[in-house]
C-alpha cells in the first residue's frame, strides 16, 4: 500500500513539474501562433474601442472569435483607456501582446513591446469642417430613401444582405437611396475595410503620380533591390500584384501575412526583404506585403514625415468629405495600406462614388485624368484583377472571368474587396455604388453579387 501511495505522489509531482515547465515555456518562449493570436486580439480590440467606440468585451467575443481558431477562445484582453493601451494574452499572461492608440493614426501592434517608439507616430491636425448633418449625402449625411418597394425588399432580405451584415449603403446617381445597419451599428460607426484599404492606398499613390513625385514606370524602388533581380520591379508591377516576390497570403496560423501584421514592428521592411520567386510582371500573386511597401514608397516620395502622415487626410479624405476615415500605421510609422482603414459606410460609399466619377470630386481632378480607367484594366498577369488594386470579378469569382454576367452585373462592374465580407461594388454604366460591410467569414459562402444584381435590375 505504501508503494502505491508513494507512486501516486511521485506521479502527481511529475505532473505538477510538467505543468510548471509547460507554463514556463509558454510564458518565456511562447510559440509564434500564440503571439499572432494575442497580437490580433489586442489590435482588433484597440481599434474598435478607440476608433469605433465599441465595447471591448463584445469585440473580443464576436470579432476576435470570427476566425474560429480554438486558441482565440482563450484570449483575454485588458483595456487602459487613459493610456490608450490594450494588452492581450492567452489566459491574460501567455504570449502577451500590446497595441497602442495614437492621435489621428489609430492603433498599432507593438510586437517588440516598445510602446514609446510607437507613440512617436501621431497626427495632430487642425480640426476640419465636419459635414453638415442636414445636407444631402455626399455633402452631408442626410439620406433620401428610394420609394421603390423592390429596393426596400432587397436590402431587407437577410439572405441578400448576408449573415453578419453590419452596413449596406446603396448610391444611385450620386445619392444614397437605401441603407440598412445591423444591430449595434449605425451610419456613424467606423468599420474596418480590411483589404478594401488596398484600393484606397492605390488612389493615394495616384495623388503622388499626379503631383509628379512618383511614376508608374519607376524601378529600383528600394535600395536593397538595386543589386539583384528585384531592380526590375516597377511601381506598376507592384500595383498589379505582379512583382514576382515571395509572400504567403494564407491566413491560416502563421503565414507571411499574419507574421507581418502581428509579429513585425517594421512591416514594410519585412516585405521588402522577400526574395524573387517568379518572373517580374508575369506572375500574379496577391500580397498584403506589396500594399504596405507601396505605402512606404509614397511616404518616402513625400519625404517630410509629418506631411506624409497627414497626406491621406489632406490629399484625399478631407476633399472627399471622408471625415470619419482613419488609416492606421505600424509601429514604425508606415501606413498599413493593405488592411487598416476604418470609415463609416457613408464614407466608404463616398470613396466608391469618387472612383465611379473617375477620380474627380466637386469638379476637382484629384487623381490623374484616366488613372481610374487604368486601375480598372486587367493586370497583365491576371484576367480578374485590375492594374490598380481593384477586382474585376466579385467575391468567390476571382478565378472565373466574366462570372458577374451570370447574376445580371454589367461588364463594367468592379469591386473593392476585404476580409470577412467587406465589399464596394462600382458600376459606372448604372451610376451605382453598393457598399456592404459585415463580419461574414468566407466559409459561410455569402456572395454579394446576388444582391447587387437585384439592385441593378430594380434601379435600372
Amino acid at each position: 500500500m505504501r508503494a502505491v501511495v508513494k507512486f501516486i505522489k511521485w506521479l502527481l509531482g511529475l505532473v505538477i513539474l510538467a505543468l510548471v515547465a509547460l507554463f514556463a515555456w509558454l510564458y518565456f518562449a511562447p510559440p509564434e501562433l500564440i503571439r499572432v493570436g494575442s497580437g490580433y486580439s489586442a489590435k482588433i480590440v484597440c481599434s474598435n474601442v478607440f476608433i469605433a467606440g465599441r465595447d471591448a468585451n463584445q469585440v473580443l467575443a464576436v470579432d476576435v472569435q470570427s476566425p474560429g481558431h480554438p486558441l482565440l477562445r482563450l484570449m483575454k484582453v485588458s483595456v487602459d483607456k487613459e493610456r490608450g493601451l490594450v494588452s492581450a494574452g492567452l489566459l491574460w499572461v501567455l504570449g502577451k501582446s500590446v497595441a497602442v492608440e495614437r492621435d489621428g493614426v489609430g492603433c498599432a501592434s507593438v510586437p517588440d513591446g516598445d510602446t514609446g517608439k510607437a507613440r512617436r507616430t501621431s497626427l495632430r491636425a487642425a480640426a476640419s469642417a465636419l459635414a453638415q448633418e442636414d445636407a444631402f449625402w455626399p455633402d452631408g449625411e442626410r439620406v433620401d430613401p428610394s420609394q421603390n418597394p423592390e429596393v426596400a425588399k432587397i436590402v431587407d432580405d437577410s439572405a441578400m444582405a448576408g449573415p453578419g451584415m453590419r452596413a449596406i449603403v446603396v448610391v444611385k446617381n450620386g445619392r444614397v437611396v437605401a441603407e440598412r445597419y445591423g444591430d449595434g451599428f449605425s451610419a456613424k460607426t467606423p468599420l474596418l475595410g480590411w483589404s478594401m484599404t488596398k484600393t484606397v492606398n492605390a488612389a493615394i499613390v495616384g495623388t503622388l503620380v499626379r503631383g509628379g513625385k512618383l511614376a508608374l514606370d519607376n524601378k529600383g524602388l528600394f535600395t536593397s533591390w538595386k543589386a539583384d533581380g528585384r531592380a526590375a520591379i516597377s511601381l506598376a508591377d507592384m500595383m498589379a500584384m505582379s512583382s514576382g516576390l515571395e509572400f504567403n497570403e494564407d491566413y491560416g496560423d502563421v503565414a507571411d501575412v499574419t507574421r507581418m501584421l502581428y509579429l513585425e514592428p517594421d512591416m514594410a521592411g519585412f516585405a521588402e526583404a522577400k526574395p524573387l520567386t517568379g518572373e517580374v510582371g508575369k506572375v500574379f500573386s496577391y500580397s498584403s506585403g506589396t500594399a504596405v511597401m507601396l505605402s512606404r514608397l509614397w511616404q518616402d516620395a513625400i519625404g517630410d514625415k509629418p506631411k506624409a502622415l497627414a497626406w491621406p487626410r489632406t490629399a484625399l479624405f478631407e476633399p472627399l468629405g471622408m471625415h470619419s476615415a482613419v488609416l492606421e500605421t505600424d509601429e514604425q510609422g508606415t501606413f498599413v495600406g493593405s488592411s487598416y482603414l476604418y470609415a463609416t459606410a457613408h464614407d466608404w460609399a463616398r470613396f466608391g462614388q469618387f472612383l465611379l466619377q473617375g477620380g474627380t470630386w466637386n469638379g476637382n481632378q484629384i487623381l490623374p485624368a484616366g488613372f481610374v480607367d487604368w486601375m480598372r484594366e486587367p493586370a497583365p498577369a491576371s484576367k480578374v484583377y485590375g492594374k490598380g488594386q481593384l477586382w474585376i470579378e466579385g467575391p468567390g469569382d476571382e478565378d472565373k472571368p466574366g462570372a458577374g454576367a451570370a447574376v445580371g452585373l454589367p461588364k463594367d462592374a468592379v469591386w473593392m474587396e476585404g476580409h470577412d465580407g467587406q465589399t464596394v461594388a462600382i458600376i459606372p454604366s448604372e451610376q451605382l455604388v453598393v457598399v456592404r460591410l459585415g463580419l461574414t467569414p468566407a466559409k459561410l459562402g455569402y456572395r454579394p453579387q446576388t444582391m447587387v444584381g437585384a439592385l441593378v435590375k430594380a434601379l435600372h
